[in-house]
Formats: C-alpha cells, structure tokens, sequence
C-alpha cells in the first residue's frame, strides 16, 4: 500500500501542458491527480484503433466558449459519436446566427424579462437570437426536407442542419462533415424538438427514433472495446452506460462532473455504482474528475492533443 511517494512539484515558465499534468500526477492528490489519470486514458484510448469512443455532454456548455472546442474535438476524427440532449441543437443554430452576451450570475431577473433578455448562468442571451431564430431556420429547413421524405432520424435532422450552417465553430456542422452521428432521445425537450412537433402538424412528419436507437446500438455492439468521455448526466450520460450494458459494459470512461452521489441521482453516480448495473465492466480503466467543464475538458483535450501528436 505505501508503495508510491507524494511528489512536490514546482512550476517554471513556459512549461507545456503536458508536462504539466505529468508533475500534477506525480502530486498525489485529489483533482489534480484525477485529471491526469483521466488525460491518460483518453490517450490510451485515442492510440488504440480498436476503441470506439462515444462522447457526452449537456447543453449548457454549448452556449460558451466550449462550442468551438467540442467542435474542434469532432473535426479531428477523434469522436465515434455524440450523445446529448435537444438543447445542444438549439444552442448550436442560435449561435450559428446571432450572438450570445457576457453577463452576470447576480443580474436582476426580473428586469432581464422587461428587456426580453434570457439568462442562462451568466451569460446572456436576447430572446430574438433563441426561439424565434431556432424557429424560422428551422421550419424552412424541414419545408424542405419533408418534399424529399416524411420520416427522418434525429441523426439525419443534424446532417442536414449542420450542412446548411457555414460557422466553423458549430458541433452540427462539424459532425455532418465527419459524418458523425448525434443521438439525442430526448430531443423533444427543447425548441428545436417543439418545431419538430409543430412541424408535423402541418405536415405529415415522423421522427424515427428506432432508427436512431439502432445505430446507437450498432456502434456499441460492433465496438472491438468501447469507451467514453462523459460530461455532465443526466439522459446523456444514462443513454451511453445504458445502452453500454448490452456489450457487457464500457472498457474505460472518464467523468467530469460537478454532481454529488449521496443524494443517489444518476448524474452524481460514480463509475462503481455502473458496474453493479453492469454498465463498466468490473475491471473497467476510469477516472472521476470532480469540476466545471468549461475549465477542466479544455485542459484535458489540449494535454491529449499534446501527448499524441498529430494522427
């Protein structure tokens, strides 16, 4: 057990982030060895052609900065699919379109709704650039669809969003030109889900969510090994370990997450608690690192980038 010492470390100038993250492994303790760990097996499972990797996260994160990150990540080939929820969508057009504003956890709401200004943390977001955006281009695009069939998959929805869209920094385009598939289960909990039901008011329009669910499970059960990187819980997060279960359980996964466990929700689950459902298999390679997103996957994903090279 006292096998291996608590290393100090010292930081100089101009030191890499690689290197970096090898002297915070080397430190021992708490977050900063977890971020490590956790760097380690993303490298392992980026060098190794076997792994299919599935990557989830929440919406709220694509209303940042991160966007162009998580887009970045995509664009690079390193994703096998994504996994999330409606409002990713609907963040990814807004921004495509219209701009999203710096602002301030302590704003006063009350007067935020008289200037027709959504908040979400502490951004800002004015109404005209959300749902009435989301909707026009929305609606257009499914006009269009709908001339050339009546059902479509969520996954095929994205394609053919994204591959309208001319912003680099946008997740739907990027997985359209990858070729990447979106799964979202959920999509119906958000603006882009609700045009999807008006749209099929007007017209006869079907959401083939089986479809869907069949690729999801392809790709898990044609997997030579399968890993994840989860951000975040909710219905992301249970999608992949869910459906993972059906292989016999995910080979290695890494959760950022800020959620606690002992109010017993499935977004504060830890790996352990998967492998009693058979989600990670029992000597499944994992790490948990506790923290924000938008401050510990940028960090991870440039100290991967770092320690692999170009592929």
């Amino acid at each position: 057990m006292l096998v291996r010492r608590v290393k100090d470390y010292g930081l100089k100038e101009h030191m890499s982030i690689g290197e970096l993250i090898d002297r915070m492994e080397c430190s021992g303790g708490f977050t900063a060895k977890n971020l490590a760990e956790a760097v380690r097996i993303l490298v392992d499972v980026l060098r190794d052609d076997g792994y299919t990797l599935l990557f989830s996260f929440p919406a709220c994160i694509v209303a940042t900065g991160l966007r162009g990150v998580i887009a970045d990540f995509i664009g690079r080939g390193y994703v096998d699919g994504i996994v999330t929820t409606g409002g990713t969508i609907d963040h990814d057009i807004a921004r495509a379109y219209g701009e999203y504003y710096h602002g301030s956890f302590d704003l006063d709401d009350v007067l935020l709704s008289k200037l027709n200004i959504h908040r979400l943390g502490n951004l800002l977001i004015p109404m005209e650039n959300y749902g009435l955006s989301i909707e026009s281009k929305i609606m257009r695009i499914l006009d269009e669809l709908s001339s050339v069939k009546d059902r479509w998959s969520v996954r095929e929805l994205c394609w053919e969003i994204g591959r309208r869209i001319e912003d680099e920094n946008s997740i739907l385009r990027a997985l359209y030109l990858r070729k990447i598939p979106l799964y979202s289960l959920g999509v119906l909990d958000s603006c882009f889900g609700f045009q999807l039901f008006l749209h099929s008011r007007r017209r006869r329009f079907d959401v083939d969510f089986w479809s869907d669910m069949n690729s999801l499970l392809n790709q898990i059960y044609d997997a030579e090994k399968l890993a994840a990187l989860i951000v975040g819980g909710g219905i992301s997060k249970h999608t992949v370990i869910w459906y993972s279960q059906f292989r016999g359980g995910l080979d290695k996964a890494i959760y950022i997450t800020t959620a606690v466990e002992y109010d017993g929700s499935l977004s504060g689950a830890r790996p352990r608690e998967a492998i009693s459902w058979g989600k990670l298999k029992p000597e499944a390679d994992y790490a948990v690192v506790d923290g924000e997103a938008t401050v510990i996957l940028p960090i991870l994903l440039l100290a991967v980038y770092e320690k692999i090279g170009d592929r």
